[in-house]
């Protein structure tokens, strides 16, 4: 499967730095041979947020964390004024604050997205998971 460009949602960014076995091989292969993985930087807020709060436990701080997104080729995708727009056009379907930002993201830039979440699929993005 060649994919030019995948936004790759938060829990499958953490299973993929972490070295999860949650994360199918089939996925972790893909990801390690794409040329173009888009991170939201909505994923690593949340990964701060959480982290701080005691509720999500990484094996690296955010620093390190941002600097093995990049080593790892991902690109971060900013806020822009777009995915906002979007944003506000969302059925209200997905409860998660950062996960409706990424699924905006990723109807704005007409990109796939990398998830586990079968919620996603309720909006017109595309999904990728097997």
């Amino acid at each position: 499967m060649i994919i030019n460009k995948m936004l790759v949602d938060t829990q499958s960014f953490i299973w993929f730095v972490e070295n999860n076995p949650r994360l199918p091989l089939t996925i972790k292969v893909l990801m390690e041979q794409s040329d173009k993985l888009t991170l939201s930087i909505a994923s690593l807020w949340e990964i701060t947020i959480k982290v701080s709060l005691g509720k999500l436990a990484m094996s690296s701080d955010i620093a390190t964390t941002i600097d093995k997104a990049i080593a790892n080729g991902f690109e971060i995708l900013p806020i822009e004024r777009n995915h906002l727009i979007t944003l506000s056009t969302l059925d209200y379907i997905h409860r998660d604050p950062f996960d409706r930002l990424i699924i905006s993201q990723a109807i704005a830039e007409n990109v796939p997205v990398i998830s586990c979440d079968s919620t996603f699929q309720q909006y017109p993005v595309n999904t990728i998971w097997q």
